[in-house]
């Protein structure tokens, strides 16, 4: 089978604000996530493969609630998701093209926040262990009802940008289909990253580009928004050929 091709020609647009997904996109946890779910499942009596075939980019508090609902509370899902990263802190990487891009949004004083399935402590302990570029704007599991691919949890990244979804332009970056599907439905553009997922799971999720990692978008430079404010323009390369 041929491998897929890569080689979209660059492409610039600007957007009133990014909102980036976490793990998967901005760092790949896979295999501390791994270990997790293997102490949880034999904790729960849970062959822990079968959580991992349908954990990826959703919550744990939801994922726990399919095998046990009393341990689908936040209390307990705070505190052996605040666990991950100082146990396995050393089983993550980052994404390619990650680091380079958050210190330019940073720097810019861009637009830009992360939306996570994962819950703040876990959140805050990443970024802390990896020592990457945070931002004012942040979404955590508990702060929404509904988890990925519900897209309330976009809608309120960008009213944390001072974002109306109708009639601004927002970048969502993922790397799961819910959470493509989540921006989808908030009335995003979606970069969908071939880090985790399938180019067909991508692709069916309604993605609008699918590029390798992060090396792929860079930031151009700041500029004025649809409402004054600034507005990010983005060049996005190697899209994947259709």
């Amino acid at each position: 089978m041929a491998s897929p091709l890569f080689t979209g020609p660059p492409e610039i647009h600007s957007f009133d604000g990014i909102l980036f997904d976490l793990d998967g996109t901005i760092i790949d946890s896979t295999d501390a996530i791994v270990k997790h779910w293997h102490k949880i499942g034999k904790e729960l009596g849970v062959d822990p493969e079968v959580i991992l075939a349908t954990s990826h980019g959703r919550r744990s508090v939801d994922t726990l609630a399919e095998y046990d609902p009393s341990k689908a509370n936040w209390e307990y899902v705070r505190y052996i998701e605040g666990q991950i990263p100082k146990e396995y802190g050393a089983d993550a990487v980052e994404i390619p093209g990650a680091r380079p891009l958050l210190s330019a949004l940073e720097a810019a004083a861009a637009p830009w926040g992360i939306v996570t399935s994962g819950t703040r402590p876990l959140m805050t302990g990443w970024l802390e262990v990896m020592k990457l570029a945070s931002p004012a704007v942040h979404v955590v599991a508990e702060d929404v009802e509904k988890g990925k691919p519900d897209p309330a949890c976009y809608r309120l990244g960008m009213e944390k940008l001072g974002l109306d979804g109708s009639s601004s332009k927002v970048l969502v970056v993922e790397d799961a289909p819910a959470g493509i599907r989540a921006g989808k439905a908030a009335g995003c553009m979606v970069v969908g990253l071939n880090t985790t997922h399938k180019i067909e799971q991508l692709r069916a999720a309604g993605a609008d580009w699918i590029v390798k990692d992060l090396r792929s978008v860079t930031l151009i430079q700041g500029g004025q928004g649809a409402k004054g404010d600034k507005a990010v323009h983005v060049q996005i390369s190697g899209v994947l050929r259709t």
